[in-house]
């Protein structure tokens, strides 16, 4: 069994040595400046714990954590172009760097390449991922429709239960379907790679509301985000449904009077109504809500307690981060 620290730097020295052509040389380079951007890839990780939570581990879980990396990574791309983010992980983004129409053909020539990872595990549960891997990204998409879509809505029609479903599709699946995808290839039965997925979902949701929280109340220097971005682009976050739902008449007065301002003014209108409304106690307990149902399918699976280490010790560090 691999300590965590040890499955990290596996993984990066496998991700590292991903290999892109030199020609057109604003495509790879912007795919190659994308790539040595960093990140915490958390979900190629959770594939890489998925496979040892039950077995013993194989190179299959480094190309299919590999798959779902490059995949994160175009999600992002467009997202950024959808979003008109300036920034990501603290750097400027694809298409500010380049161009829109790059940062959409680096988004595709990842996706590719994610799917070309996936086409070399074993032929015993290549069927079995391929099918979960191409119904995930698919649900990602719808997910990603709906934040849209939620952008257009006035925020009264817009409630949390559609919120839930939205994060699950867009940010949970992933998640779920990583750690999944790693107990496939580590062996686990049908009924642990369910309990496992739950798992997976549970804290994919958590990890949004909790992202949700720092967008608007974490450091700019530590998020490596635009301060309040979410709240500039109108954003039906768990933290503005919830404040409107949680608010006075004269609340929601002040709340639509905020949001039509601009700029700074904006969200530090915003960010004073959140507190007059206490949403921000709101998502730290519903983050710990959403953990410990994570923690409890966790505790279904029947193996050693020292096998989910690992996997408790990443959970622990991601609910714990301040970006």
């Amino acid at each position: 069994m691999n300590s965590l620290n040890d499955l990290v730097t596996q993984y990066h020295s496998w991700c590292n040595h991903l290999y892109f052509p030199q020609e057109p040389c604003n495509l790879y380079d912007a795919t190659r400046y994308l790539l040595e951007g960093g990140g915490k890839r958390i979900r190629p990780l959770l594939c890489l714990l998925g496979n040892d939570l039950f077995g013993e581990m194989y190179e299959d879980s480094f190309h299919a954590g590999n798959a779902i990396e490059l995949f994160h990574n175009c999600s992002l791309v467009h997202d950024d172009i959808m979003d008109s983010s300036p920034l990501r992980r603290g750097k400027p983004t694809i298409h500010v760097k380049y161009n829109t129409s790059t940062a959409i053909l680096v988004g595709d020539i990842l996706l590719v390449n994610a799917f070309s990872h996936i086409n070399k595990v074993q032929e015993q549960y290549k069927q079995q991922i391929y099918a979960l891997f191409s119904a995930t990204i698919l649900q990602i998409c719808e997910g990603q429709q709906m934040d849209v879509d939620f952008e257009e809505m006035d925020i009264q029609q817009v409630c949390y239960p559609q919120y839930l479903k939205m994060i699950t599709f867009k940010t949970a699946v992933l998640l779920a379907a990583s750690i999944r995808i790693g107990a496939i290839i580590g062996g686990a039965d049908v009924q642990q790679q369910a309990y496992i997925y739950d798992f997976g979902k549970n804290l994919g949701i958590a990890f949004q509301i909790q992202d949700d929280y720092l967008d608007a109340f974490g450091a700019p220097a530590e998020t490596g985000k635009q301060p309040g971005g979410d709240i500039l682009e109108n954003k039906k976050t768990a933290l503005l449904i919830k404040a409107w739902e949680m608010s006075t008449a004269e609340q929601k007065n002040a709340l639509r009077n905020a949001m039509s301002q601009n700029g700074t003014e904006r969200i530090s209108a915003v960010l004073k109504l959140y507190k007059a409304c206490k949403v921000d106690e709101w998502a730290i307990s519903i983050t710990a809500k959403y953990t410990a149902m994570a923690f409890s399918c966790l505790d279904m699976i029947d193996i050693p307690l020292n096998r989910k280490e690992n996997l408790l010790e990443l959970t622990n560090q991601l609910l714990a981060r301040r970006s």
